[in-house]
């Protein structure tokens, strides 16, 4: 038998024992240990599928995940703190709202006291104007003066502390002035107790102080005081504190009493019926003098009353307040 001559190389054709001839060239081998290899498999344990990744890109994506965690965390770390500073903030809003409508209640009432204090300054004055010098029957004029205080001084808002202050101020300033005041009215109210403010009987008046027509005929006289209406009986009541210097008939004014209530100034009841003290006897205001009648050079029963300042017969109107 003749042999054909093939197209098969010594490449092809098998060595012994029927193992393939190496194939002739440089070979690459593979280093397995700097790969990661990752296998996919199903449940049934078939490998699907493998990946192999080389091990420097396997620690650059492991590197990678780490950080983008720690980002992450931080990032949700900011993000709670930064949510918690919000809270925080809505609060302190609240707070600053509720501590802002609070001053503004505080700078009202503020201005009311210091409008009640302004009212004080005037009351003080019209308190005082009674006891000083007299004013002429022209009243005040225009002459008026006093400096001004500079612009820079009064163009700032004073602060809620300086307010309060300066208000503290204008306070103790006013109290001062109250104590002052409250010690000329406590001379003044001495002086006042011993005057004859009162009535000493209630009645309508039937003859008052000055000229009159006389009621017993012959022309016009002065009467010295004012007849008070009253039934035979009435108590007659002293209209201030003072001292009995007469009780007994005295002339013309029948049964008479006179009080001394001090700084000049009498008291006479005449007309009495009878009299209820005794001359020397302190009085006080209210106490019972007499009782009216009709005696004397009368017409009828009432009271005739008058007031005495230095030994002289003033209008007892000027004095009857209460």
């Amino acid at each position: 038998m003749t042999g054909h001559a093939t197209g098969a190389t010594m490449e092809d054709c098998p060595g012994p024992g029927g193992v393939p001839a190496a194939p002739r060239g440089p070979v690459r081998r593979v280093d397995r240990r700097r790969q990661f290899s990752l296998l996919i498999v199903r449940g049934d344990g078939a490998r699907v599928a493998r990946l192999n990744v080389d091990r420097s890109w396997a620690l650059g994506a492991g590197l990678g995940v780490a950080v983008a965690c720690l980002v992450f965390v931080a990032l949700f770390g900011d993000w709670v703190q930064l949510r918690q500073l919000t809270r925080e903030a809505a609060s302190y809003r609240a707070q600053v709202g509720q501590q802002r409508a609070a001053l503004k209640v505080v700078h009202q009432r503020v201005a009311e006291v210091r409008r009640e204090v302004a009212s004080w300054a005037t009351l003080h004055a019209r308190i005082r104007e009674a006891f000083g010098p007299e004013t002429s029957p022209g009243g005040a004029d225009h002459g008026v003066g006093g400096g001004t205080p500079m612009p820079e001084l009064t163009a700032a808002p004073l602060s809620p502390a300086d307010e309060v202050a300066r208000l503290t101020e204008e306070v103790r300033e006013q109290g001062e002035q109250l104590r002052s005041l409250d010690r000329v009215m406590g001379k003044v109210g001495k002086v006042l107790a011993a005057f004859p403010s009162r009535w000493p009987v209630r009645g309508a008046v039937n003859s008052e102080y000055g000229k009159r027509g006389s009621p017993f005929g012959g022309g016009r006289e002065f009467h010295s005081g004012l007849d008070i209406k009253a039934a035979h009986g009435t108590p007659v009541r002293a209209p201030a504190p003072g001292r009995i210097v007469f009780a007994g008939r005295g002339g013309d004014y029948g049964v008479a009493v006179v009080v001394e209530h001090g700084h000049d100034i009498r008291t006479r009841y005449g007309h009495l019926s009878r009299t209820a003290v005794r001359s020397g006897q302190r009085v006080e205001r209210g106490t019972v003098l007499g009782y009216t009648g009709n005696t004397g050079r009368s017409t009828g029963p009432h009271l005739h009353y008058e007031i005495l300042v230095q030994g002289r017969a003033v209008n007892p109107r000027a004095y009857l307040w209460d």
